[in-house]
């Protein structure tokens, strides 16, 4: 949605910002848009949370390989007649599995080994587009996602997967926050470590997923990493990181869908340049309480 509605939505931008509540009621009588406001709040909570393990768990190179199978999964399940979420789905949990056997304890595997994976399952998602002879209308939806094409149906879909990856990771998550804070400490004591960080890579695949259908595979990584990121430089206590995290997510996508409606950028551009920002703003509150923490130690020492 980057022609006809931006351009019209042009001239209203100072009108919007002087008015800001008939703008909301302007931009939600929209069904595209409440539907894309559903599921970004969806797939915000669901990265916020399981990104914050993520990172937490020095992860992230594990997120990035299931977000890049996601686009090979759903180019194949467009090939096939099959819905588009359950390629993604598929593939995620494939590769979640593929990692929780050939990878370490935390399931990151050899980087060369995964980066060739990578780099094959990209050129997988190539051929399936050019053999589609006209399903795929290009790669661009599936690359960097299409919000506000997002039916009432995909909503529920992932409301209904998002409500049972966080009943499961709340089920899970006293032993994984053990687990990731000292894995040496939880095995002693008998916890299954090896079982927790398949079940979490598992769950992370799923998050991954839902994330992937709302952004699209390149830009999956941004929502995952850079609310979490941010959130555990302000504050090391986890379940006040986890919150902010979650917030951080649900504030990005909001205000990126609310600006991306009034100008002719598109949501992931905003996305991305919004979480970053929000990284940026996260080291210098950090910086600057570290800075405030030695000056008092300095005075009182």
């Amino acid at each position: 949605m980057t022609g006809p509605l931006h351009s019209a939505h042009l001239a209203p931008v100072l009108a919007a910002s002087l008015d800001p509540v008939a703008a909301l009621r302007e931009m939600w009588a929209l069904p595209f848009m409440v539907n894309a406001f559903r599921a970004g709040t969806l797939a915000a909570v669901l990265a916020g949370t399981a990104g914050w393990f993520m990172v937490a768990r020095r992860q992230t190179f594990a997120g990035h390989t299931l977000s890049v199978v996601g686009f090979p999964g759903a180019a194949g399940a467009v090939l096939v007649g099959a819905p588009v979420w359950l390629g993604y789905l598929g593939s995620t949990t494939v590769a979640a599995l593929a990692l929780a056997r050939t990878g370490g304890r935390r399931g990151e595997g050899d980087g060369a080994l995964i980066g060739t994976v990578q780099a094959f399952a990209l050129a997988c998602g190539f051929w399936f587009v050019a053999v589609s002879s006209g399903l795929l209308g290009g790669t661009t939806s599936l690359l960097f996602g299409s919000i506000l094409g997002i039916t009432s149906g995909q909503v529920t879909v992932l409301a209904v997967v998002t409500a049972a990856a966080l009943t499961l990771l709340a089920a899970l998550g006293r032993r994984l926050l053990f687990v990731t804070v000292d894995p040496d400490v939880a095995r002693a004591r008998g916890v299954g470590v090896r079982g927790t960080d398949v079940a979490f890579l598992l769950l992370l695949a799923v998050a991954v997923a839902a994330t992937v259908e709302v952004t699209g595979a390149l830009l999956a990584f941004a929502l995952l990493v850079l609310p979490a990121a941010s959130a555990q430089r302000v504050t090391a206590r986890p379940a006040t990181a986890l919150a902010l995290s979650v917030l951080m997510a649900a504030t990005v996508v909001w205000v990126a869908l609310t600006v991306a409606f009034y100008t002719p950028y598109p949501f992931g551009f905003w996305l991305t340049t919004l979480a970053f920002a929000g990284y940026l703003l996260a080291v210098a509150l950090d910086r600057w309480q570290l800075r405030n923490r030695l000056r008092d130690r300095w005075r009182h020492g």
